[in-house]
Parts: C-alpha cells; sequence; structure tokens
C-alpha cells in the first residue's frame, strides 16, 4: 500500500479549524466590550467637537447659531440665523440616550460665544451616565461622569 504525504488527513484538518473557530470567538466576545467603550469616547469627542464649532461660528460670523438635539431621531443640529442648511448636522450611536435635564435640548450660541440657556442635559451611554453642563457667563460647557 502506498501512502500519500503530500496533505493532511481531515481529522488533522477539523482539529485546526476548530482551534481557529474557538480562537476567532473568544476574540470577537472580547471586543465587545471595547467596541461599546471606543464609541462613547468618539461620541463625546465628536459632540465637544461640533459644539465648539458652533460656538466659534458664531464668534467669527457674529450670529446665532442653535443647537437642537432630537433625541426621537438620534441626531442633533447646528444652525445659524436666515441660513438654509445646517452647518453640522449629525446621527449618533443608538445605545446614547440623550435626555434633558435643567437644560432644554435646544438652546444657541450668540455672537459672543454666551449660550442663552444654562443649565444640565444627561447622556445615557450604555450602563454608564454622564452629564453636560453649560456654565453662566462665556459659554462654556463640561462633561462629566455620574
Amino acid at each position: 500500500m502506498i501512502k500519500n504525504k503530500e496533505g493532511f488527513t481531515l481529522i488533522e484538518t477539523l482539529f485546526v479549524f476548530s482551534i481557529f473557530l474557538m480562537i476567532a470567538t473568544i476574540t470577537a466576545i472580547l471586543l465587545k466590550p471595547q467596541f461599546l467603550n471606543l464609541e462613547k469616547r468618539m461620541f463625546f469627542s465628536q459632540l465637544k467637537s461640533d459644539l465648539l464649532y458652533a460656538q466659534s461660528y458664531a464668534i467669527t460670523h457674529q450670529t446665532d447659531v442653535a443647537i437642537q438635539i432630537v433625541p426621537e431621531k438620534k441626531r442633533y443640529y447646528a444652525q445659524a440665523k436666515f441660513a438654509a442648511d445646517p452647518i453640522i448636522s449629525r446621527e449618533y450611536p443608538g445605545i446614547i440616550e440623550i435626555k434633558e435635564g435643567t437644560m432644554p435640548l435646544f438652546f444657541q450660541y450668540g455672537p459672543g460665544g454666551i449660550t442663552n440657556k444654562f443649565g444640565t442635559f444627561y447622556v445615557k451611554a450604555g450602563n454608564d451616565q454622564y452629564k453636560i453642563t453649560f456654565l453662566i457667563g462665556r459659554g462654556r460647557f463640561y462633561v462629566e461622569k455620574e
């Protein structure tokens, strides 16, 4: 009987394939929380950048810029006064929930970069809750985890 030594047997191939599937499954399970964490960080980074851009747009163009957050559509907008198109229109991930607090989800930056309202609104991202606070005065804001 002549043995063919040019390849692997079916059992060897299935064994290697099953090890590969186990490693891939474990990796996918371990990466899911990292993906959600990255998605949260990207959302807050983008939101901060967009709010600062809207504020600087209001200052440089000496106009009012309205910020509107629409939780039902999972979107937020920034629109300059008397402009047809919004300067910012973003959709945010489904794991993010934005709720009104002491501040409504509609406010404006004036020509000096000052907000017309102050207070807080809440952002729930997964199991974590964050508070975004707009201060009285220069339109400054900060995000803190509760």
